[in-house]
């Protein structure tokens, strides 16, 4: 295997088109803050002592909250309680969102620095039916720019279509993991009330 260096790189891959460096603005212009209203997914990125880690964030609405053209808020609602993100974050505060709106084939990606706060007033702001989120992020951003939309048409990830068939459900991977200690039949049948019910 030939393992390549920067300069290999560089070599292959020449220097990157106007349009791909002047994208890159170093806070959310009004074009990025329409995608990133919009948007009801997104992914964070995080880095730790442990590695790296990219964690799904959605909602039924917009997915963040834009404080100002540098700040970006990002509830942390329910989920598995690993906290790997919020760990990372509160030791090595780089993160990037990266943003996805249904049917369009632009990416926004955001990258910057980030911390978890407990504030109460934040917290009660997003708050759900009387929920508030346990913590939010709070992410300082550095760079915004829109990601070639080549991999989203590559994939035909709107066309509709539904690849799911035959792929092992939640609860059979637990089971096959753990040797039947975790998970199973039970499991996937109980998983939807339990996310209805703990959704926020």
């Amino acid at each position: 295997m030939n393992w390549l260096k920067p300069e290999d790189l560089a070599r292959l891959y020449g220097t990157p088109g106007p349009a791909s460096v002047e994208k890159v603005s170093d806070r959310i212009t009004p074009d990025y803050a329409a995608f990133i209203e919009r948007a009801r997914f997104c992914v964070l990125s995080t880095v730790g002592p442990e590695g790296t880690d990219a964690s799904p964030r959605g909602d039924d609405g917009p997915v963040v909250r834009i404080l100002d053209p540098g700040h970006i808020a990002l509830p942390d609602w329910r989920g598995n309680d690993r906290i790997d993100s919020l760990k990372n974050i509160t030791r090595d505060g780089r993160a990037s969102l990266m943003f996805m709106v249904r049917g369009s084939g632009n990416v926004i990606r955001v990258n910057g620095s980030a911390r978890v706060t407990d504030d109460a007033g934040l917290r009660d702001s997003f708050a759900r039916d009387g929920k508030p989120p346990r913590t939010v992020i709070v992410l300082n951003v550095a760079e915004v720019y829109f990601q070639c939309a080549r991999a989203v048409i590559r994939a035909a990830l709107w066309a509709g279509q539904d690849d799911s068939a035959g792929l092992p459900t939640p609860g059979q991977i637990l089971a096959r993991l753990t040797e039947g200690r975790v998970g199973g039949t039970e499991y996937d049948k109980a998983w939807p009330a339990r996310a209805a019910a703990s959704m926020w």
